[in-house]
């Protein structure tokens, strides 16, 4: 239904046909049998969404076969919003929508606009409302059962993509004639200097030096220079959280204080399918890392000796560490 939409929605959009228009400017058109009420304040929307670039017609976010959003209705939207909010209160329960917004409007709104979006454009969100709720519990309890199934996607795409990049990365080792040894699901590592200290086995603190390269060896991230701190973190045991990637928490037991060596990490234990925003990474692209072994202790460091990821990569680190919890959920008592 959706996709049949964004193809009428086109069809039209070029010369404005049938659309109507909010009191801020936004064109919108609507699809709907009319059957069901409109949202109210209160309600929240549950939706499958496309928003796109309408000169390239290239997806900037999507829904569709992923987890659908769900839009709580908080009252009136200002007139000179420019927001798609403005057209939530006209929808029902099975409705679609195409609303377009002009890029220059948006630029008078917001001037550090992202640099994918251009002046002269337009920014298209399609929309299918999938339900409508009037309480909350009834939304507590789609939710519920929408992210089960969503946990079930996400290890099964994680588990095809980890296949596809342990293999990838086996060939372009072989290639490359580097002898590594592989580690839990898909690290594969080469000890350089195995240290003689403490072991960075699961649950200890190990301090890292790094230099971060995608597999053409340009390098994204480092703290090698001595001034810079050590990466600090708790290697992941099967009831902690992560707090690094999964191919550190596999590649990094091999290794004790002073360890050196290398981490060729498929994607899948990298970053996946779905990088952090704005970070130098492409879906499922393979990372290498040179380590250092600086420190392996029992106890944390004072947190001003921890160093702090940026943002993005925290964020990316929190979603991986919210799906090992749901894996370790669906583990069989002893």
């Amino acid at each position: 239904m959706l996709l049949t939409v964004v193809a009428l929605s086109f069809a039209s959009c070029k010369n404005n046909a049938d659309y109507k228009k909010t009191k801020s400017g936004i064109m919108y058109k609507i699809f709907s049998d009319g059957k069901d009420s409109v949202a109210k304040t209160g309600n929240t929307v549950k939706m499958d969404l496309i928003i796109k670039i309408g000169s390239t017609d290239s997806v900037l976010q999507t829904t569709v076969g992923k987890t659908p959003a769900y839009i709580p209705m908080q009252g009136e939207v200002p007139a000179n919003a420019y927001s798609q909010l403005e057209v939530f209160p006209l929808l029902r329960k099975g409705d679609s929508v195409v609303i377009v917004q002009l890029t220059d409007t948006l630029f008078k709104k917001n001037p550090q606009m992202p640099p994918f979006i251009k002046k002269g454009d337009r920014l298209i969100t399609i929309i299918k409302v999938l339900d409508i709720f009037r309480t909350q519990e009834a939304e507590a309890k789609d939710k519920e059962t929408v992210m089960a199934k969503e946990k079930i996607r996400q290890e099964q795409e994680m588990e095809t993509d980890l296949v596809k990049g342990t293999a990838d990365m086996s060939a372009w080792l072989a290639e490359n004639k580097i002898a590594a040894v592989k580690a839990g699901k898909g690290t594969f590592v080469v000890i350089k200097d195995p240290g003689t200290g403490m072991q960075a086995d699961s649950g200890k603190y190990a301090s890292v030096r790094y230099n971060g390269k995608d597999l053409s060896g340009k390098t994204f991230e480092t703290n090698m220079d001595p001034k810079a701190p050590p990466f600090t973190f708790q290697v992941a045991t099967e009831s902690s959280s992560m707090r690094a990637i999964r191919g550190w928490d596999e590649g990094l037991p091999l290794f004790k204080k002073g360890g050196k060596g290398t981490l060729y990490v498929p994607g899948a234990l990298a970053y996946g399918r779905y990088p952090p925003q704005n970070s130098p990474f492409k879906a499922n692209q393979a990372l290498v890392f040179d380590i250092e072994v600086v420190d392996v202790s029992d106890t944390p460091p004072p947190p001003q000796q921890q160093q702090q990821l940026p943002p993005e990569i925290r964020a990316q680190i929190e979603k991986q560490q919210q799906m090992q919890k749901q894996q370790l959920q669906k583990k069989p008592a002893h």
